[in-house]
């Protein structure tokens, strides 16, 4: 009896160490305060989309037509190297502010400051100054371009083929108007007409992502709104959506938009505003970006349409944090507005912010990345957001990366997966994400 009572114990003991091993191991899918409570979803994947058989001339497709069935959200090609599809409900957040030399007479921000914290202790602690490219990049991770220009055509050309690989059917570029760059960049607004001609070689669509800027008020966002249709939207490449009540505008995502107060967006954003766009060829669907929760509230009281997340940072806000979604699209299901969670691959920004480290989110060879697609898959969305394509000061990129030792510097990498890896998972769950959104709808 004592020996079987020995050994029971020490099966316990063992079954005790090897959750505990477990649940170490889960726990850099998450962050420290565990905000999210979701597990890996790697036996979601699957086997990919069976992919229909069509010539692209026989092809008919209207971007956003999300409430009609998933056939109307995206387009299906053969071509003689291989099938594929592109998908209108997954976007991706797109940056058009590096520079090199070859191109603009000097590197743009690959050459990025260290920001110090705003605490002068704090910041005394960590280094200061700014990088020295091409051996020591504003980024964790290395391009596998290089430290490139976005005016480079052979970089765009190569950004579309990724994206188009990724099977992300929007391009949701970040934008500034004409003479106006952020803080540590130079005006990119004369580079649009170049993107959006290169997405549509690639059948990709463009949407804009409005940053703010030193006087962005509701009056400046009329004259912006303004602009970038008159400008663009007689492109092939300018993205649309199509609502629930049939309407089809154009779709724009708004930065910080709790900078300005709800009763001064509403003077736009709502039928009864002293210079709304509502009803007129000026009218969009509006999405404000939340960070806290109270966010909510200011954004339906705005006149927006839909609220998305951006950060890719679990836990870092309140709307970036997966455990708060399914709360999230139940406000928004009830009060009549989009939820476009967002979704990134990891997150590390300590090249530009040394003193961040607590917010930095390993990629675990992509399950992170998995865990917070099965998030976003959870909540129903009609749109989901990838953050992103190309943000390399955050560590949030899914461009390809490659290893890279320098005298100063050891950079992260993909490994022991390839420089696509990334490319490839947001292909997987993209098809699977419109595979489920046939089942929804049935």
């Amino acid at each position: 009896m004592t020996r079987l009572r020995r050994k029971a114990l020490v099966a316990l003991f063992l079954f005790t160490l090897f959750i505990f091993g477990a649940m170490m191991g889960l726990r850099t899918l998450k962050p420290s305060d565990g905000f999210s409570d979701l597990a890996p979803g790697m036996d979601f994947i699957g086997e990919r989309t069976d992919r229909r058989q069509l010539d692209v001339k026989d092809v008919v497709a209207s971007p956003g037509q999300f409430h009609m069935g998933s056939s109307d959200t995206k387009v299906v090609f053969t071509k003689s190297d291989r099938d594929y599809s592109i998908f209108y409900d997954v976007h991706i957040f797109y940056y058009l502010w590096y520079g090199s030399p070859s191109m603009d007479n000097k590197y743009i921000h690959w050459d990025h400051v260290l920001v110090p914290h705003w605490d002068p202790k704090i910041a005394a602690s960590h280094a200061q100054g700014k990088h020295a490219p091409p051996e020591d990049i504003a980024s964790s991770f290395y391009p596998e371009l290089g430290p490139y220009s976005s005016r480079d055509p052979k970089v765009l050309e190569s950004h579309m083929s990724q994206i188009e690989e990724a099977a992300a059917g929007v391009l949701v570029l970040s934008w500034y108007p004409p003479g106006v760059a952020d803080d540590h960049g130079e005006p990119t607004e004369d580079l649009v007409p170049a993107v959006m001609d290169a997405a549509h070689r690639h059948s990709i669509k463009v949407a804009f992502h409005i940053q703010p800027y030193k006087g962005r008020t509701d009056q400046s966002m009329h004259d912006n709104i303004k602009y970038i249709i008159d400008k663009y939207g007689k492109h092939g490449a300018f993205y649309r959506f199509r609502s629930s009540t049939g309407q089809v505008l154009p779709l724009f995502y708004v930065y910080d938009s709790y900078l300005t107060p709800p009763e001064s967006w509403a003077e736009l954003l709502t039928t009864k505003g002293s210079h709304s766009v509502r009803g007129t060829p000026y009218d969009g669907v509006f999405v404000a970006l939340i960070v806290e929760e109270r966010h909510k509230h200011d954004i339906q009281a705005s006149g927006f349409d839909g609220i998305y997340t951006y950060f890719a940072s679990n836990g870092f806000s309140f709307g970036s944090s997966h455990q708060n979604w399914k709360a999230i699209k139940s406000f928004c299901d009830a009060n009549n507005l989009l939820f476009i969670p967002s979704v990134g691959p990891g997150y590390v920004d300590t090249a530009v912010r040394p003193w961040n480290n607590h917010n930095t989110r390993n990629r675990v060879n992509g399950r992170y990345y998995e865990t917070s697609l099965q998030a976003a898959l959870s909540v129903r969305p009609e749109i989901i957001t990838i953050t992103s394509f190309n943000q390399w000061h955050e560590g949030t990129q899914i461009e390809k990366a490659v290893p890279r030792k320098t005298v100063t510097r050891l950079y992260l990498d993909y490994q022991p997966n390839q420089p696509d890896h990334y490319l490839e998972l947001t292909r997987q769950w993209a098809e699977n994400f419109n595979k489920e959104k046939d089942k929804w709808l049935m």
